[in-house]
């Protein structure tokens, strides 16, 4: 799942009680990405083949070579647009979550647990099981990245440590 729970340092008077880190799915690993670009590397030279020696190898090479350097740039993009880092801490007087995205200033809420309240929108948000906390006057999505099934899944592991309704 894209979203781990931290075990917090017990020894430390100042660290949170829970902290839970979460970030988006990646379906194609970077470790697999030279790999995937070099299998399409090898794929877009097949029709090349027959031309080698003639003028229509000129006429296809750029568009081929410009189809793999757009493939290349659109995944990197991806990844650069997924770069998101949510961080939830809880401490036995507040919480705090901090959303991470590159480019972009990190965006914060904080809170009392105790006027906390975990809300799952089973049909009313941007998207099914849409996960938000409210308190301190506003209501912040959490997780919306996440699949429906994940999403249902952390309301219930955060309905353990802060109330919930939904």
């Amino acid at each position: 799942m894209p979203y781990e729970w931290i075990t917090p340092d017990l020894g430390d008077a100042t660290s949170p009680q829970h902290e839970l880190h979460l970030w988006p799915h990646r379906s194609l690993p970077k470790r697999g990405f030279a790999g995937f670009i070099g299998g399409t590397f090898l794929l877009l030279l097949l029709p090349l083949y027959p031309a080698i020696g003639s003028p229509v190898l000129w006429g296809l090479l750029p568009f081929l070579m410009g189809t793999l350097w757009l493939l290349y740039w659109a995944i990197q993009r991806s990844y650069r647009d997924g770069d998101v880092l949510e961080e939830l801490r809880i401490w036995e007087d507040r919480v705090r979550l901090e959303r991470h995205a590159r480019h972009r200033a990190t965006q914060d809420w904080e809170a009392n647990p105790h006027w906390i309240e975990v809300v799952l929108h089973a049909t009313d948000g941007p998207v099914p099981n849409y996960v938000t906390l409210r308190g301190a006057g506003r209501e912040v999505e959490i997780g919306a990245f996440l699949s429906d099934e994940e999403r249902v899944d952390l309301y219930h592991d955060l309905s353990r440590y802060l109330p919930a309704r939904g």
